[in-house]
């Protein structure tokens, strides 16, 4: 099981998603967040997939895909820090990240394919390393994090975008 990194394991932008992430085993939250996302996901229809709760702020399918990019990135942060790789790794900006992708232009089925397909990958990922790995240290967004913070962070990010979606976007 893993355990709660601790501060020295993570720069300080990543602790808000690390605090998010539940206490116990991380692989089950894992999948209880691909549950939740889906049935969310699952349960609207096109029309209101495309809903932005204010002017600028993203639509419900742009979160999805945010979620999707984002988990993405940080698996493979996570790959490089528990293989021992401290190759600095840039950061990305999210919001470039979705402007430059067609969300709205994909059906929630397709969305949730890519995101199912993700998940899987991170929760094989997360199945495959021996515990030592997890506390191997990477470099990433100018900061020393560990494989078991970024994989508290993927559980976390997630979690942030399905609070989110439940106070902006489905309470109105």
């Amino acid at each position: 099981m893993l355990t709660r990194p601790s501060a020295d394991e993570y720069g300080s932008h990543f602790g808000t998603y690390i605090a998010a992430a539940p206490d116990g085993d991380l692989r089950e939250a894992l999948e209880v967040n691909r549950n939740q996302t889906n049935a969310l996901f699952s349960a609207l229809t096109e029309e209101q997939a495309l809903y932005r709760y204010a002017p600028g702020k993203w639509s419900l399918k742009e979160v999805l895909g945010h979620i999707t990019d984002t988990e993405r990135i940080m698996s493979y942060r996570l790959l490089r820090a528990a293989r021992g790789d401290r190759t600095p790794l840039p950061g990305f900006d999210e919001n470039d990240f979705v402007q430059g992708a067609t969300f709205d232009n994909e059906t929630v089925a397709e969305l949730l394919e890519n995101y199912n397909a993700v998940k899987g990958a991170t929760a094989a990922l997360l199945r495959s390393l021996p515990p030592e790995a997890f506390l191997r240290k990477g470099f990433a967004s100018n900061t020393d994090i560990s494989a078991r913070a970024l994989a508290y962070v993927i559980v976390g990010h997630e979690l942030h975008h399905l609070n989110v979606i439940r106070e902006r976007y489905l309470n109105r």
